[in-house]
């Protein structure tokens, strides 16, 4: 893969054979930075499990304690006399069959996270195959099927980040902003991590956590010791 001149002198700061401490590893990325835009950092988990099998799913939600430095939109589902609560916590859109039918026949995906009341689920499960592929299906671990609408319309606008296994049993997260400095980055990856050992499977055997990298959006990996400082 051809690299641009920005990557390859950001890349001669790291050395890829080096399990750097994450508050060090942190402060790499910031310092490889070298895009016009404020870069998302992100964090690449890879685990010692299988995510073919039901009982090695790791999957959860949490609010990271200094967000994600991007605003995001949320989509509310619940009965009409609950909509003005939806709106009031700060929910962009909200509605029941209205909004089910303007997603299947306007393909409207205008919002970045989805919240329904559990009694609404009904009907947005017909929206599964649309939804799920995108990760914007509401459900109980994510937190986002739940009676008190208020209050996950409040932590979504917070920062809180669903983290899950993809196929190659590896959890991709965006933690914060390069502009977040890293004592910011640290807090909201000893958050993440911290979540993500807690959620260890009883049925994984041998070593949980294989590697840990973390990158901005344009950035080359650095390599993170994952088990300091937890």
């Amino acid at each position: 893969m051809k690299r641009g001149k920005n990557y390859i002198e950001s890349a001669k700061l790291i050395d890829r054979s080096v399990l750097y401490d994450p508050a060090e590893a942190f402060d790499l990325v910031i310092k490889a930075s070298k895009a016009k835009f404020d870069e998302t950092v992100e964090l690449h988990v890879k685990l010692g499990v299988d995510s073919r099998h039901a009982d090695q799913q790791v999957r959860g939600a949490i609010v990271l304690p200094h967000g994600t430095g991007k605003s995001r939109k949320v989509l509310v589902f619940c009965k009409e006399e609950r909509q003005q609560e939806a709106l009031d916590a700060g929910a962009d859109y909200v509605g029941g069959m209205d909004m089910v039918e303007r997603i299947q026949k306007e393909n409207f995906f205008d919002y970045d996270v989805v919240v329904a009341t559990p009694d609404m689920m009904g009907i947005v499960g017909r929206l599964g195959k649309v939804l799920g592929p995108k990760g914007l299906m509401p459900s109980p671990k994510a937190g986002t099927v739940t009676p008190n609408i208020a209050q996950a319309v409040k932590d979504a606008k917070a920062g809180k980040i669903e983290y899950r296994l993809d196929k190659t049993n590896i959890i991709h997260c965006p933690i914060g902003k390069v502009s977040f400095g890293p004592e910011k980055l640290l807090d909201n990856y000893t958050t993440l991590m911290t979540a993500i050992i807690k959620a260890k499977p009883a049925a994984a055997k041998g070593q949980y956590i294989r590697s840990c990298v973390t990158a901005s959006t344009m950035g080359p990996g650095v390599r993170v010791n994952a088990m300091k400082q937890l």
